[in-house]
């Protein structure tokens, strides 16, 4: 009599239980099996022992199909487990790259990470646009003022809607993405504006800002980037205490491709 065996790398290599199917709709569940002439030759995982049962009773085109299911979606976990492991890997390397000075730097698929300039701020008065300091130290006036940045546009130029930035800070500050608006008489872009409250001289800040995602990555170290794609314009990081006016920025222009 000629014995047939069927391999089953799946066991071998996963040690997975296999459904033997039977063309009632019923299933042993065994280790292995195998085809014999007239009959079915399997190991059953119930009995702990080696069982046979009639070829005509089995329904091997199910229990093949299931087989490659089992082993198609072990493949794919497989793979899914080497790309999180790649990923993970790359992501460690992309993190030690970042330097270890306080700052923003961009990061752009096939070239180096760059540094920002920390932008100079001004904090200008809505009436009369007078020019009062550049903000450091913050000149606390009562009133409405705006901050703005020189030119109307950055000399920094991303190529992404979605750019990846790290953001490295000093001290544990607020901190996120606003959109520029163009300053009265096209001198320069506005960061925010301001309005100080008299006598206890807080800052009621409002800017345009646009939503972001950000994950810490180390002590201080922050990977950031905008959650919907950005639209042509100007835009600033900024970092900032509620309430005091001590905001920092980093700017940046992006144009859409046509």
């Amino acid at each position: 009599m000629r014995w047939i065996f069927l391999a089953l790398s799946t066991t071998l290599l996963f040690g997975a239980s296999i459904r033997l199917f039977l063309k009632d709709g019923t299933y042993h569940a065994v280790r292995e099996y195998q085809v014999l002439a007239d009959r079915v030759r399997f190991y059953s995982l119930e009995r702990s022992d080696w069982e046979e049962i009639p070829l005509e009773l089995i329904d091997l085109a199910k229990t093949k199909a299931a087989i490659a299911s089992r082993e198609a979606e072990l493949a794919s976990e497989k793979k899914a487990e080497a790309e999180e492991d790649a990923a993970e890997k790359a992501m460690r390397k992309e993190i030690r790259s970042v330097p270890a000075e306080p700052g923003l730097y961009y990061l752009t698929e096939g070239e180096p990470m760059r540094a920002l300039k920390p932008a100079e701020l001004k904090i200008v008065q809505d009436k009369k646009r007078q020019i009062l300091k550049v903000l450091t130290p913050i000149p606390i006036l009562s009133g409405k003022s705006h901050v703005e940045i020189d030119g109307l546009k950055s000399p920094f130029v991303v190529k992404e809607d979605r750019p990846e930035f790290y953001f490295r800070l000093a001290s544990e500050e607020r901190f996120g993405l606003v959109r520029c608006v163009p300053a009265p008489k096209g001198t320069g872009r506005i960061v925010e504006r301001w309005e100080i409250v008299p006598v206890v001289k807080e800052v009621m800040v409002q800017h345009e800002e646009v939503q972001i995602f950000r994950k810490q990555v180390g002590d201080g170290l922050y990977k950031v980037w905008p959650i919907e794609p950005l639209t042509t314009g100007e835009y600033a990081w900024i970092e900032f205490t509620e309430g005091k006016g001590n905001t920092q920025a980093w700017d940046f222009s992006f144009q859409a491709r046509k």
